[in-house]
């Protein structure tokens, strides 16, 4: 049982979630760390986050699933006074393609994970929250989306379609909460450098090459991780809502 505020990572294994997890543990959160099955990954992560000085326990649950959220969330309330989700967890196109030929398949694959497992366990969590006992700790739902939210990539399509989904489930969900005192946040993730983009590594370092973003280069987890837990730390305040970019400038307009 933690007696330090407690957060949830969903999609915790790896790349940005492992790198949201660790900077969390640095700011004093213990850790439920969540992915889809057990596995060397998962425990690595979670010895990563012991190391830093913060409990972690594994909760293992498909996002998509919906019927898997009570008990995510079961485990992590059971675990201690519970003050953050921070919903990671989401899939990408199931093949790169000329839009003309997106699949129903991974068209309802990215909605059923990355928009609609989001918003539903945003909405189990934010009861769950709301039935807590006032507490001075800072309490957050940080989404993290994409750069695709508003940044067209016509050889998938459909993920761009479920992120652009979740800018606006962070808007509703912020419109809700920011009343009781809860602070909700999305953040738009460029060109990170984890395992879900290093198919496309070639393309992306020709792309910074060509000047395709103000700064470039690739992005890390762990610079995604710091706007993360400026959120759940409650150090941005006065915010409820907004997309916050960390994509070096590649959805800025240019002339």
């Amino acid at each position: 049982m933690s007696e330090r505020p407690v957060a949830i990572v969903t999609g915790a294994r790896r790349g940005i979630g492992r790198a949201i997890a660790l900077g969390l543990a640095g700011r004093g959160f213990d850790l439920v760390l969540n992915d889809l099955e057990p596995g060397a990954e998962l425990e690595a992560t979670a010895e990563a986050v012991r190391a830093a000085g913060a409990q972690a326990v594994a909760a293992l649950a498909d996002i998509g699933d919906l019927e898997s959220h009570a008990g995510l969330l079961d485990a992590a309330f059971a675990f201690g006074p519970v003050a953050c989700l921070v919903d990671n967890a989401g899939v990408s196109v199931l093949q790169r393609g000329d839009l003309l030929e997106l699949t129903p398949e991974s068209w309802d694959r990215c909605q059923r994970v990355n928009t609609r497992g989001t918003f539903f366990l945003t909405q189990a969590f934010a009861r769950r929250l709301i039935e807590q006992a006032p507490s001075p700790v800072h309490r957050s739902i940080v989404i993290v989306s994409s750069s695709n939210a508003t940044a067209a990539s016509l050889n998938r399509g459909e993920y761009c379609v479920s992120k652009a989904g979740l800018a606006m489930v962070t808007k509703l969900f912020a419109l809700r909460l920011a009343p009781l005192g809860i602070g909700v946040y999305e953040i738009r993730p460029g060109i990170i450098r984890t395992e879900m983009t290093a198919p496309s590594r070639e393309r992306y370092d020709a792309f910074f090459a060509a000047d395709g973003t103000p700064m470039p280069r690739w992005g890390e987890p762990e610079e995604v991780a710091k706007a993360v837990v400026a959120c759940a730390a409650g150090e941005l305040p006065y915010t409820a809502g907004q997309p916050i970019a960390v994509d070096g400038g590649l959805t800025l307009s240019r002339f």
